[in-house]
């Protein structure tokens, strides 16, 4: 069984599998083209998302970009 990362997303406690940030992003079924997102304090460029790796007790805060007219 794979272990677990304990995280903090949006100020909510949140358990999940090792892996990127664009692994989590996909889990959370968001766009990652539509997400800006920010770790421990630092904006992680979207060029990066599948080259940063969680650790645990990271703080994300994730913003998804919403349009209208």
């Amino acid at each position: 069984m794979t272990e677990q990362l304990s995280l903090t997303v949006n100020g909510e406690p949140r358990r999940a599998a090792p892996g990127s940030v664009a692994d989590l992003v996909r889990s959370l079924e968001l766009d990652p083209a539509k997400v800006a997102v920010e770790r421990n304090g630092d904006i992680v460029p979207k060029s990066l998302y599948a080259a940063v790796q969680l650790a645990q007790a990271d703080r994300l805060e994730i913003v998804v970009a919403v349009g209208g007219g």
